[in-house]
């Protein structure tokens, strides 16, 4: 199949040889930017685990839902902008090793055309959403014109983000997302803070939407300075017409896959607001507030390692980026395994501990939270790799097609089973991308039909076992407090990181990742 996307000119990829950067270099980017990361949402996860409670507290439980289900609903904007930060991000990536700065420049301002372009869709959306934005959260008619106001306030800050990302795009893609480490983490403080002062000043829901807009504008000021910094060629060159097509028809792609997207991982708390209620919604969304920390956390990880492995495929060495793949695998899968057990161990106590057993929703619903996020994690790695290759017809057609599933027969499963049904009915949807992304990346790469799926027993089976343990553990243990739930959740997290190694991994998995680890260390001790 051809390539969907941007046609970059022989003259902007060097021979292999001379561009081939060695591993120490790509696996020292890959560990600052990791480490940058995980600052920046341990930062953010600490912030929200504050937040969180008070918001709650001071909204109230229906408000808060309510809240919720307005800014997920502002996500679906992200579908009809054209997703030119996403297209960037994938094409700088993609030629990375280009000394062509002024075709890069013109990809940014291929970027910037796009944006313009779709610029009257998104319009045309965030109307639609504003009206609806009250009947999805069903609010009395007295709250209409205050759900509808906090929506354009959220709609005005997503406009404006979406032109400041443009800058943050060229520096992921460039590899050099550490040079922004410590930055989101003291942005995401000034936003809790400005989200609680709102709160306490008698803002209500129209008070977190402006915390939001002022946080916005603040950091796509920052930003802006940072890459201006690091990025030295970064600026905008008018682009041809053929290059302003081919972006375009890459970015028409990365429209339609995020509108699909969106539905995949954002239509949860959506469907469950408008099916059963708000409430239900709030118990859900603190249930799940672990397990979507998971989730933050692994696609940090590999957001550290995707740019290089751009630049990798950009050069054509496949071989080398299966085997990176199969690395990432292996990573995400041991800090999945560690980290899921742990949280089905004290997830119950955590919440207790937090805002109250009430808000707890019990065992089933609590684990299939976490393979539900298991799942799409996974999905997600390859769908990263799919995104490097800049080939993603097939890759849509299938998430339209699980999206659908998703949605209908979670609309279906929820009246029945409340929040088990939603979960169920996302696993079961989601089984077509389980099933088919694997296969599209080895066609994309070029490489052999695999041999056969026995190599993935050993790891599901552990952990199978280990979830299925956990979660009926965590039915019968309940720390007091927060010290011991402290102890207890290291403690745990060691273990199950132990058993998830050395019994799920074979050699074969268990080999390239401990001399990974070394490796890191060496860099970190180098530095």
């Amino acid at each position: 199949m051809a390539t969907v996307g941007i046609n970059i000119p022989a003259a902007e990829v060097r021979d292999d040889a001379r561009v081939k950067r060695p591993a120490r270099g790509l696996t020292q980017r890959a560990y600052l930017n990791a480490f940058a990361a995980l600052l920046d949402h341990a930062v953010k996860g600490g912030v929200m685990a504050v937040v969180t409670p008070i918001l709650v507290t001071g909204l109230g439980n229906s408000l808060f839902g309510v809240w919720q289900i307005v800014s997920r609903l502002v996500t679906y904007m992200q579908a009809a902008d054209g997703r030119p930060t996403q297209a960037l991000k994938w094409v700088i990536a993609h030629s990375q090793a280009s000394e062509d700065h002024e075709a890069k420049r013109r990809h940014v301002g291929s970027a910037l055309g796009v944006w313009l372009l779709f610029l009257p869709v998104l319009l045309l959306m965030s109307a639609l959403l504003v009206w609806a934005a009250p009947l999805v959260a069903k609010v009395p008619e007295e709250m209409h014109a205050t759900v509808r106001l906090t929506c354009v306030l959220l709609a005005v800050n997503f406009l404006l983000t979406q032109l400041v990302l443009l800058p943050e795009a060229v520096l992921r893609g460039m590899n050099l997302g550490y040079k922004r480490m410590g930055l989101q983490a003291g942005l995401s403080v000034v936003g809790g803070a400005l989200s609680v002062g709102a709160l306490y000043a008698g803002g209500g829901l129209v008070g977190q939407a402006w915390a939001q807009v002022i946080l916005g504008v603040l950091t796509g000021v920052l930003f802006l300075l940072v890459v201006k910094k690091f990025v030295p060629w970064f600026g905008f060159a008018r682009p041809t017409f053929a290059e302003v097509r081919s972006f375009l028809r890459l970015s028409v792609w990365y429209f339609i896959w995020t509108f699909v997207h969106r539905f995949i991982l954002a239509s949860d708390i959506v469907i469950l607001g408008f099916v059963a209620s708000a409430s239900a919604v709030t118990t859900y969304t603190l249930t799940g507030f672990a397990g979507m920390t998971l989730m933050s956390v692994v696609t940090t990880l590999l957001g550290a390692v995707v740019p290089g492995l751009g630049g990798v495929i950009g050069q054509k060495q496949y071989e080398r980026a299966a085997a990176l793949r199969k690395e990432m695998m292996t990573v995400s899968w041991l800090t999945l395994a560690g980290m899921g057990s742990t949280i089905l161990l004290w997830n119950r106590s955590f919440v207790h501990l937090w805002v109250g057993a009430e808000h707890y929703a019990g065992l089933w619903p609590n684990l299939l939270i976490v393979v539900m996020i298991v799942q799409f994690m996974f999905i997600r790695n390859d769908a990263y790799v799919i995104d490097l290759t800049l080939q993603l017809r097939e890759k849509v057609v299938v998430g339209a097609l699980a999206a659908a599933l998703s949605i209908g027969l979670s609309a279906l499963l929820i009246p029945r089973l409340g929040i088990a049904g939603l979960c169920a009915g996302m696993i079961v949807g989601r089984l077509a991308l389980t099933l088919s992304y694997p296969f599209l990346v080895r066609k994309h790469l070029g490489l052999p039909r695999a041999r056969g799926a026995m190599g993935a027993v050993r790891p599901a089976a552990t952990m199978g076992i280990m979830f299925a343990a956990s979660a009926y553990l965590g039915q019968t243990l309940l720390a007091g407090n927060w010290a011991v739930w402290l102890l207890s959740v290291g403690a745990s997290f060691a273990l199950a990181l132990a058993l998830a190694l050395f019994v799920g991994l074979g050699e074969d998995l268990r080999r390239p990742l401990v001399k990974r680890l070394m490796m890191l260390g060496t860099l970190r001790h180098a530095r």
